[in-house]
């Protein structure tokens, strides 16, 4: 991976007889690959909300003692923050948020990124709000509080602050007597809801972390549907849905940030990726000795590769299962020293071979090329690089940390000339064509601005923009 920084996870449970803490924390370490800063959980009890929130990995934060502090309840919500700014204090910006007012309490979590989040947040401080992070979960939390002051219902709120906010977000809200999911009318990030037993629903970023509590998929949160979750059942607001064709999931959902295991919108997130290595294959043939992936979210489209050409597939790195995702250092430096210490080589599997190694994505190239020097050092004898993703040329509004064109290889320089950068013997990347065909079952399009600057929402160019909880 080139230097990508993902979403957040959100994860909510509704249940009256489930150890709902518990079920909350197996469901935020299935989503630990969303987020590694910090990460929180919320409880409803019978009198209040109880919160524990921590900076690090969620099998860091909690223990048996905060989870047995969090109580029993019937309700929980929680999620697992990546924070672009390395200066950020990944404790005040962790969620979720709790905010109690004239109406009574809720807490807020959010997955996503606003592309109008400062001029909202500028009007929300004139009017007298004052903020504690640079989060766009609170300027969502803001609009929803003034709303439900003159609202009827908490759901009728929601709605209401949804046609103020723009840009990418999958929503939990926790009231006393319902939980609450809502997913942007474009869809750019996912949202799923599970169900186990009689009476306990769950809604989560990715199916995975359905299957971690024993839950099965029920169906997804469509683009623009609020749905709430209370002891009447489940009851859907598809006031905000809009039509299939102008719906916009995030292309790298597929291609990086999603687990394998996850279902996405219809569409085996594996399946998917083992397809874009085929096409892969089809647009950029080599001779070759054998195809090797680079861990994780490059060995299914290795996979695809090496059944489309017939070229024998290896395991050709062993990734340390005790380091984060390189993309979660926020500093380049850090990432490059990440790379080092991650991934090993396995020099029977590439010594004096012809090498295909494939990649997710190339950002900054620093990353490939430190792979690409692994395999030499082990011996390759030619590397061949295919990248299961286009060409990065422009940033992304909408919660990935692609932030400038000017940290971008490919928008400064051609395909040859990133190969003879990273050092590879031929380079191919896959066409935006047959991006927009990996979600085989999956009946709306992608968002792929950052290949092709196309931007399904206008953006907010101002300098002072507000920094993303995403």
């Amino acid at each position: 991976m080139g230097g990508l920084r993902e979403e957040c996870g959100v994860f909510g449970i509704y249940s009256a007889g489930e150890d709902v803490a518990s079920a909350c924390y197996y469901g935020l370490n299935a989503l630990q690959h969303r987020g590694q800063m910090s990460c929180g959980i919320v409880v409803r009890g019978e009198d209040c909300f109880h919160s524990h929130k921590g900076a690090g990995l969620v099998i860091d934060v909690f223990d048996r003692e905060s989870i047995e502090r969090l109580g029993r309840g019937d309700m929980a919500i929680g999620h697992v923050l990546y924070g672009r700014d390395r200066d950020m204090d990944p404790v005040a910006n962790a969620q979720p948020l709790v905010v109690t007012q004239l109406r009574g309490t809720m807490a807020l979590a959010s997955n996503g990124c606003l592309t109008n989040a400062y001029p909202l947040r500028h009007e929300l401080e004139r009017r007298g709000c004052i903020f504690h992070t640079p989060c766009d979960a609170e300027v969502i939390a803001y609009l929803v509080t003034l709303e439900r002051l003159e609202s009827d219902r908490l759901d009728q709120a929601i709605l209401l602050a949804s046609y103020k906010i723009e840009g990418a977000y999958s929503l939990l809200v926790m009231a006393p007597d319902a939980l609450y999911a809502m997913r942007d009318p474009l869809g750019f990030r996912p949202l799923c809801i599970g169900k186990k037993g009689d009476g306990s629903y769950i809604v989560a970023s990715e199916s995975c972390a359905l299957d971690s509590v024993g839950a099965e998929f029920v169906r997804d949160v469509e683009p623009g549907e609020l749905v709430t979750i209370s002891a009447e059942g489940i009851r859907s607001n598809r006031e905000r849905v809009i039509e299939e064709s102008k719906r916009a999931m995030c292309a790298f959902e597929f291609i990086y940030f999603t687990r394998p295991d996850s279902v996405v919108d219809g569409s085996p997130v594996n399946k998917a990726r083992q397809r874009a290595g085929a096409f892969l294959s089809l647009e950029h043939p080599v001779q070759a000795d054998v195809v090797i992936g680079v861990p994780d979210s490059g060995l299914d489209a290795a996979i695809g590769y090496a059944r489309q050409s017939g070229i024998p597939y290896e395991i050709g790195f062993i990734k340390s299962r005790y380091i984060g995702r390189t993309f979660i250092e926020p500093e380049q430096a850090h990432r490059q020293d990440m790379v080092l210490i991650k991934l090993n080589a396995i020099r029977s599997a590439v010594s004096g071979k012809r090498v295909i190694v494939i990649e997710d994505s190339i950002v900054r190239g620093t990353t490939s090329t430190r792979t690409v020097r692994l395999l030499r050092e082990a011996g390759a004898k030619e590397v061949h690089m295919r990248v299961a993703s286009p060409p990065f040329v422009g940033p992304c509004h909408y919660g990935t940390d692609v932030d400038s064109p000017d940290h971008l290889i490919a928008s400064r320089h051609t395909v040859e000339e990133i190969a003879r950068l990273i050092g590879v013997n031929s380079l191919g990347y896959l066409s935006i064509e047959h991006v927009r065909m990996l979600a085989e079952f999956t009946r709306y399009g992608f968002c792929d601005a950052c290949f092709t600057g196309d931007y399904p929402i206008p953006i907010d160019d101002s300098p002072a923009r507000a920094s993303s909880d995403t």
